[in-house]
């Protein structure tokens, strides 16, 4: 096998890309700050932080979430050929039986992982893996499904640190459903993004079937529940540093919202979707003030 063709079998560059590093260390960082600061110690009384079974719950979700994003890769080759030719990994720096492969290998080793944690963890590990299988396969090409969808993996990925833990469910459920409205959000701001690549393809997208204008008032639709949502839950779980927190995030979100408004280009949008990270970010950070 001559060096060209040994760089399109795989390229740890493209394996690099297509991993998508800095979101699976955001997740890997999300739990453990939950963890650390929501949850603090087991019920037996060890600190958080000495328990082996975190590290392996948050190394089996990165795994899960890194052969999901190589399965989205897989599926979408065409589309991101349009939207974005020369961020385009599969079929040039990995080839495709390769990726199949790693997705396969990944998933069963992060199902795995769940399982030496609890059998409860083992499977949400399972049904996130076939849900990102599918989301990738079908539903990121219907209508709101498919934001759905990855939007509820984002925040099982918190609050699964509640479901094996028993402990401050209602304050992780908070951050749960922050994550979860964040990145539906940014899902369907992705959908605006990628717009002129679905539609060639045949993606029945939110922006296709109802139109741009239309999406925006789904978003502030969202946003409107997001914010009931939180205030309902906060209220609930009554401290002041939460509500002090949820008001000044409450000025950036509002910005973020202004933003989103006024957007109508795809540079505006590709703005929004990496703001929409670091809010996400933020609120992660919020959780050394409880």
């Amino acid at each position: 096998m001559d060096a060209i063709s040994m760089d399109r079998t795989i390229s740890f560059g493209g394996l690099f890309r297509i991993s998508r590093p800095i979101n699976l260390l955001m997740v890997a960082f999300a739990q453990i700050m939950t963890a650390y600061f929501l949850v603090n110690t087991t019920n037996s009384g060890l600190p958080v932080l000495k328990d082996y079974h975190l590290y392996l719950m948050v190394i089996s979700t990165v795994i899960i979430a890194a052969a999901g994003y190589m399965i989205n890769d897989y599926y979408d080759v065409k589309i991101d050929y349009v939207n974005r030719p020369n961020e385009v990994v599969v079929g040039k720096g990995i080839k495709r039986r390769v990726v199949i492969f790693l997705h396969t290998i990944l998933n069963f080793a992060g199902i795995g992982l769940g399982f030496l944690v609890s059998p409860y963890i083992g499977m949400v590990n399972f049904f996130a893996a076939f849900l990102l299988w599918l989301y990738s396969n079908r539903l990121k090409r219907e209508p709101f499904i498919g934001n759905l969808s990855v939007a509820f993996l984002t925040g099982a990925t918190i609050y699964m640190i509640a479901i094996y833990y028993q402990k401050s469910e209602l304050l992780i459920l908070t951050y749960a459903i922050f994550a979860f409205f964040l990145n539906l959000i940014r899902e369907i701001l992705k959908d605006i993004e990628d717009r002129p690549g679905d539609r060639k393809h045949g993606c029945r997208t939110l922006p296709i079937v109802i139109g741009f204008h239309n999406t925006k008032k789904v978003i502030f639709a969202i946003a409107l529940s997001f914010v009931i949502s939180i205030l309902i839950v906060a209220i609930k779980i009554n401290s002041p540093n939460l509500f002090y927190y949820f008001g000044v995030m409450g000025i950036f979100f509002g910005l973020f919202m202004y933003r989103i408004y006024y957007a109508d280009r795809k540079s505006q949008f590709t703005q929004l979707s990496a703001f929409a990270k670091i809010l996400m970010l933020v609120g992660t950070l919020s959780m050394g003030l409880l």
